[in-house]
């Protein structure tokens, strides 16, 4: 059978699929027949109903985009029948495996669905993953299926659904580009306005936010308080040296040292110093826990903690129950001493 009509016979030839629309219509389809040929390529064969629900498209669709690679010169063969469908004659090859740069990009976040998804990436991530898995040997077709059915990364905290900020795909964009952007945000005194370098996105427990240079400095802020972002035509000269992990972490060091402004006081059990790392800011619980002296006769540990405040100490400390004494601030530990009188009461 002629590549015209459905099928090809012979040795299979890669040849370039050339398919062009003027409208946005138009180079949809394109993308969606881009799409058809790298999923049939990368896989024996595919029902009209499992290629209608991997382009989300009706199976009549399928039907007339199978028609078009056909009459493209693509050979894509139909088996008739109840176990039929789709398939490429013969390990037919196309041209079509080349990464544009924004698919390769997006393969290096591909661990990251969610946040792709919030990005505006996740498009892209899937055909950049299809013309992988295209490019493939027969024999490792079936990786990311596999490497997907054992490891899955879940960023956000537990109890903990966060909204994706409205702005964040028009800040990746900008980001993605080199672009400034004019950005409107929001701060306890009141929204100010910026022309910002976006260098980078972190996402941090869920959250997300934008390094930037704003006049001779980087600065973090938090994307859920922008409130207007204008993306500029004017592309920036980025710092090639800028170190976005390194800057993060030491950002977020300096940060967790900052809100540290208060100390207490507080003697431990042998349970209470096991636990103590995992109810207060863990590299202040291991200094202070290295800094404080041998444990007395009875395996108690005085140790002098730095905490956020006073009330966010009360908070974080009543998690270790009976394990803690808090010995100083006086009104700190007569807050403690009344909770568990009422506590006492409450359980007599």
């Amino acid at each position: 059978m002629s590549p015209r009509g459905g099928g090809c016979r012979g040795d299979p030839v890669p040849a370039p699929v050339v398919l062009a629309g003027p409208s946005h219509n138009g180079a949809m389809r394109a993308a969606r027949l881009i799409k058809m040929v790298l999923l049939l390529q990368s896989r024996p064969s595919m029902t009209a109903a499992e290629l209608a629900r991997e382009l989300e498209v009706s199976a009549r669709t399928v039907t007339r985009d199978a028609q078009a690679l056909s009459e493209a010169g693509v050979p894509v063969y139909a088996d008739r029948g109840r176990a039929g469908g789709y398939r490429l004659v013969g390990g037919y090859r196309t041209g079509l495996t080349g990464l544009a740069r924004h698919e390769a990009e997006a393969l290096f976040l591909s661990g990251l669905p969610s946040a792709l998804r919030e990005m505006g990436l996740d498009d892209a991530a899937s055909v950049a993953r299809l013309k992988v898995s295209a490019a493939l040997l027969p024999s490792l077709r079936d990786a990311p299926r596999t490497a997907s059915q054992r490891f899955h990364l879940d960023a956000p905290g537990w109890y903990h659904d966060p909204a994706t900020p409205e702005l964040l795909p028009a800040v990746a964009e900008a980001v993605w580009d080199d672009r400034l952007v004019r950005a409107r945000y929001r701060r306890t005194s009141g929204e100010v306005e910026r022309e910002l370098a976006p260098y980078g996105l972190v996402l941090k427990a869920g959250v997300w936010y934008l390094c930037a240079r704003a006049g001779k400095d980087v600065r973090v802020y938090r994307i859920d308080r922008f409130t207007a972002v204008a993306v500029s035509e004017t592309r920036f000269v980025r710092d090639e040296e800028f170190d976005l992990p390194g800057f993060w972490d030491d950002r977020a060091a300096q940060f967790a040292r900052s809100i540290l402004r208060t100390e207490v006081t507080v003697r431990l059990s042998e349970a209470g110093m096991r636990s103590l790392p995992h109810v207060v800011d863990r590299a202040a619980a291991d200094e202070a826990l290295a800094g404080a002296p041998e444990p007395d006769a009875g395996g108690l540990r005085t140790v002098v903690l730095p905490v956020e405040s006073e009330e966010v100490a009360y908070s974080q400390l009543l998690r270790l129950g009976s394990e803690v004494e808090v010995l100083a601030p006086a009104a700190l530990r007569e807050r403690f001493a009344d909770t568990a009188e009422r506590m006492r009461d409450l359980y007599r």
